[in-house]
């Protein structure tokens, strides 16, 4: 459990991050490629010396790596945006009851049984999302198109989960989970580079240091959310009940922390969004 409590934490540290960027007007792309290149210098400065060139003949894991350095920076700055303009419950709320689909997905692929308490959650659980993000749609400050953030941060997150669900699982070969999310980071970072030094050599980017220290920030905290989720994957626990305590986890951690420190407003909409959220979470505990 103590890895699933440390994933916890450092999720939450990084919702608070982002909204943070707003605060200190950090350039949200620049501290996410900056953070990725943190999160996979720290993974290789800790882990680097575990590393034998025999494990890219093992497993699948290259190929999954490379979709989730994509996913990695793609998700991320949606999120740092959605986390900014919606707020840090509605975006937690959002990425955590994305465990329908790696839920769905694993009763396909692993067989998995199928029982009422787990149809029950995934339907409140797609519930909750639509309640939590229709009580936004009343707030007049809102800019049009916010809520594409939420769509994409629910499918690509859910697709995120069950990479990794599967990787772990079927392609790691003996390679580790450190080892693995640095090489994810370190793709990750890679294209966020390019992408970057495009920018500044079109003079549409310039780099600013402040962005450089926010990175280093967000990149040690997130780094150790994804190793420290793989690791409790590995567990003597079900698969599902890992996702879900860390689903409502970081969902409790995050809305208590937007009302106290940020001062989000609470909706009647948003509190019953939230309680269905939850109880969705519980009921795929059982």
């Amino acid at each position: 459990m103590i890895y699933l409590a440390l994933s916890i934490f450092c999720s939450t540290i990084i919702l608070v991050v982002f909204r943070m960027f707003t605060r200190f007007e950090i350039n949200t792309f620049q501290a996410i490629v900056f953070n990725y290149l943190v999160a996979f210098s720290v993974g290789f400065g800790l882990y680097g010396g575990d590393w034998k060139n025999d494990y890219l003949q093992q497993g699948s894991w290259p190929v999954f790596a490379l979709i989730i350095g994509v996913l990695f920076i793609t998700l991320f700055l949606i999120m740092g945006k959605s986390a900014q303009e919606n707020g840090i419950g509605i975006t937690s709320v959002t990425v955590k009851m994305s465990l329908a689909i790696p839920v769905a997905l694993a009763i396909y692929i692993y067989s998995e049984a199928i029982y009422l308490a787990k149809v029950m959650g995934v339907v409140l659980a797609l519930l909750g999302v639509f309640l939590i993000t229709f009580q936004k749609k009343s707030d007049k400050n809102a800019r049009s198109g916010n809520y594409w953030f939420l769509i994409v941060l629910f499918l690509g997150s859910g697709a995120l989960d069950t990479v990794l669900n599967y990787v772990e699982k079927k392609a790691l070969g003996d390679l580790s989970p450190a080892l693995f999310s640095a090489i994810g980071f370190g793709i990750a970072g890679t294209i966020g580079l390019i992408v970057l030094l495009v920018g500044v050599a079109l003079k549409k980017q310039q780099v600013h240091w402040k962005n450089c220290i926010a990175g280093i920030v967000l990149g040690v905290p997130n780094y150790f959310s994804i190793y420290f989720l793989i690791m409790a994957i590995r567990e003597p626990m079900d698969d599902s009940i890992t996702y879900a305590l860390n689903n409502v986890g970081i969902v409790m951690a995050s809305f208590a922390l937007g009302i106290v420190f940020f001062k989000e407003s609470i909706t009647i909409l948003k509190i019953v969004g939230g309680a269905v959220a939850i109880s969705a979470i519980l009921l795929l505990m059982v």
